[in-house]
């Protein structure tokens, strides 16, 4: 009997798009002779439909059509049976779409990505793919993020945290904090967010305070660094759990402007054919395998293991380095939890389809599953049983 996989994707998130681009990619990719395959939309304001229109990545361009061909569901467990219910249920009707064995959330960034629906998933009993909602929150936020490396001994650049109340409140003095701390030039960023989106580099104090305002347009955080001035950047994926990872090829993006955009991510790929979708960052322009030495190939596929084992994660992450070309020094930059493509194109070259790291994914979920069924979560006990309470106070325990 095959295993009914549910991938969930879209969110309330500005990343929304990118993700419908990764799962509708996931999708046409994934084994259907060992799954069955349940597509999941969730629209940003956080409703689910199903529907068979949702792998095609045309129909996103007029949603509310989209929508109007699709069914609007919830999930429900029911005595550790997971069922996709038809909303609004019906009265004398089979409101059962389908049930749900395993959950592949394909999303990306904050109300989703961040340990958010990881959450929803756990409550549910429902077991999912990849990161779960510690990894998950702790890789979305960069300043918790940096805390847990630096304590784990791997190298970061230093930074400031500032929050727009703060900001708003004492303006001088946050911008004196920044500028005590770090010289410029500097790189402004929200503090959880991916895909480029309110990056902003700053080379003097009126551009800083542009940039700090850019970033708070996207989160309450944001998070300030050194700009390295003569950078590369590496990027390199990891498959595994605590027990096991193993690391991929590297790749060197190649951008068009000084920081590596939203554009140069997504938009520049165009289409896949064949694939009825967008390469998204498949389809980024890069150098694969990366422009480095290969004592510094395994210098960075070592250490993206260690951040991975690290910070906690599960399934297919990429870890993205950063390289000052003057001293040769090397950084953790940034973990996606559930990256862009889920990093596919970076394990072809290992001789890993796009098939099989999606069911070596699934496995490992599938495995956690197992593992965390003999905890015990709770224990049976009377305490509630001789508490009495009356009037106006509550009895002491």
């Amino acid at each position: 009997m095959k295993i009914k996989l549910a991938v969930l994707f879209g969110g309330k998130s500005v990343e929304h798009e990118i993700s419908i681009i990764s799962a509708v990619q996931a999708i046409l990719s994934i084994d259907t002779e060992k799954y069955d395959v349940i597509p999941i939309y969730i629209t940003k304001e956080n409703e689910m439909y199903v529907g068979s229109g949702l792998t095609n990545i045309e129909n996103y361009k007029d949603i509310n059509l989209l929508l109007d061909k699709s069914q609007r569901v919830n999930i429900l467990n029911e005595k550790n049976r997971i069922k996709i219910m038809k909303y609004p249920m019906r009265a004398f009707k089979n409101n059962v779409y389908d049930t749900i064995d395993v959950a592949f959330p394909i999303v990306h960034g904050t109300n989703v990505e961040d340990g958010t629906l990881q959450g929803f998933l756990h409550m549910m009993n429902l077991p999912y793919v990849g990161c779960d909602v510690l990894s998950s929150a702790v890789g979305m936020d960069k300043s918790v993020m940096k805390s847990v490396l630096k304590d784990n001994g791997i190298p970061v650049l230093p930074c400031v945290c500032v929050r727009s109340h703060e900001f708003a409140q004492r303006p001088d003095e946050q911008i004196s904090k920044i500028e005590e701390a770090i010289p410029y030039p500097v790189i402004v960023k929200p503090v959880n967010l991916g895909s480029s989106i309110g990056i902003k580099k700053a080379n003097d104090r009126s551009g800083l305070i542009e940039a700090m305002e850019l970033g708070f347009e996207f989160a309450p955080q944001v998070l300030v660094e050194s700009a390295i001035v003569n950078l590369k950047e590496i990027n390199c994926s990891v498959l595994g759990d605590c027990e096991t990872a193993e690391a991929s090829e590297c790749e060197e993006p190649i951008n068009t402007d000084e920081i590596l955009s939203y554009e140069d991510k997504y938009i520049g790929g165009g289409k896949t054919k064949g694939t009825d979708g967008a390469k998204g960052m498949s389809g980024a322009k890069r150098k694969l395998p990366a422009d480095i030495s290969s004592e510094m190939r395994e210098e960075i596929r070592t250490l993206a293991v260690k951040t991975f084992q690290a910070l906690g994660c599960n399934g297919v992450a990429r870890i993205d380095f950063m390289i000052d070309n003057d001293n040769g020094k090397l950084y953790v930059n940034e973990i996606n939890t559930i990256p862009g493509s889920l990093s596919f194109y970076l394990w072809e070259p290992m001789g890993v389809s796009y098939t099989e790291l999606l069911d070596r994914m699934i496995k490992l979920a599938l495995k956690r599953k197992r593992e965390t069924e003999n905890i015990h979560y709770s224990f049976k006990t009377n305490v509630l049983s001789g508490v009495k309470l009356g009037g106006g106070k509550a009895s002491k325990l």
